[in-house]
C-alpha cells in the first residue's frame, strides 16, 4: 500500500524510548504506515527493542519493512549523536524523529531534590533538545524531515506533586515552536503532541491509587484515561505527509481536560 496522506512507504524513522508502552506502539503505527524504523533504547533494555523490531519487521514483510534496535541514553549527548549515525547506517537518512524517552518523579515540591529535577530535565527536556539536534542537522541538510517530541498536557497546565515534569514539558512545546521557526525554510517540521494520563509503566505508579486515578477521570471530559495507540495515531499524522502544513504546534491529546 502506498499513496495516502498517512503513509510514510520507505521513509526510515528513529523512536527514542521504543520499547516502553508509548514508544512501542509509536513505532508500530510507524512500520503499519510503511516506515523503516530505528528503534532507540536504553543500553540494558536493547533486548525488548530488538524483540519489537523483529516482530515489527515480521509483521510487515510484505512491505519489506526494516527495524533496527540502537542504543540510546538521551542523557548522553554523545550517545545520540552515535545512535543517529547507527541508525542512518543501518537503515538510511532519517526522515522522521519522535522524541518519545522520557520520565517523571511525583513529590510533593518541598521534597523534591536537586537530584530528582536535574533528572527529569535532563531526561525529558535537555535529552528531547539534543535528540532534535542530532536529527535535525541531517535533515536541515537534506531539506526535509519531520520530528515530532512527545510532550504532555501538563505542558499546558500545572499538576501538583510534578514540578519537575511540567516544567521540563512545558518547555518542550516552546522549544518545537523555536526550532520550527529556525527550521521552516529547510523543509523541516518540528511539532510535539501532549497527551493526557495514559495507561503505561511510566502511569502506573500514580493511577495505582484508586483516589488518585478517579479525580484524573473527573477532569477528564470524555472520561476515560488514554491508550498508547492514540497517542500513536497523533505522532504519526504530525510525522505524515498529511500534516505537512503543520509545524511549531502541539498537538494535545487529553480528552479535553485543558479545554475546562
Amino acid at each position: 500500500m502506498s499513496g495516502g496522506p498517512f503513509r510514510l512507504d520507505g521513509q526510515v524513522a528513529l523512536v527514542t524510548g521504543a520499547s516502553g508502552g508509548l514508544g512501542s506502539a509509536i513505532a508500530r503505527a510507524l512500520a503499519g504506515a510503511g516506515a523503516h524504523v530505528a528503534l532507540g533504547e536504553l543500553p540494558g533494555r536493547l533486548g525488548e527493542a530488538e524483540a519489537l523490531g523483529r516482530e515489527l519487521a515480521a509483521q510487515h514483510i510484505q512491505q519489506r519493512v526494516r527495524t533496527v534496535a540502537v542504543a540510546l541514553d538521551v542523557t548522553d549527548v554523545a550517545g545520540i549523536e552515535r545512535a543517529v549515525r547507527d541508525a542512518e547506517a543501518a537503515l538510511g537518512p532519517l526522515d522522521v524523529l519522535v522524541a518519545n524517552a522520557g520520565i517523571a518523579i511525583r513529590k510533593p515540591s518541598l521534597e523534591l531534590t536537586e537530584e530528582d529535577w536535574d533528572r527529569v530535565l535532563d531526561v525529558d527536556l535537555k535529552g528531547v533538545f539534543f535528540s532534535c539536534q542530532a536529527a535535525g542537522r541531517g535533515m536541515v541538510e537534506r531539506g526535509r524531515g519531520s520530528i515530532v517530541a512527545i510532550s504532555s498536557q501538563n505542558g499546558l497546565i500545572g499538576m501538583e506533586q510534578r514540578a519537575a515534569y511540567c516544567s521540563a514539558k512545558a518547555g518542550v512545546i516552546n522549544m518545537v515552536r523555536v526550532l520550527a521557526l529556525e527550521w521552516a525554510q529547510r523543509g523541516v517540521r518540528v511539532n510535539a503532541v501532549g497527551p493526557t494520563f495514559v495507561e503505561t509503566a511510566l502511569t502506573r505508579q500514580a493511577l495505582a491509587d484508586p483516589e488518585t486515578r478517579e479525580g484524573i477521570l473527573r477532569r477528564i471530559p470524555l472520561g476515560r484515561l488514554g491508550q498508547p495507540g492514540e497517542v500513536a495515531n497523533a505522532v504519526l499524522f504530525l510525522a505524515s505527509p498529511a500534516a505537512s502544513l503543520v509545524t511549531g504546534t502541539c498537538l494535545v491529546a487529553d480528552g479535553g481536560w485543558t479545554a475546562v
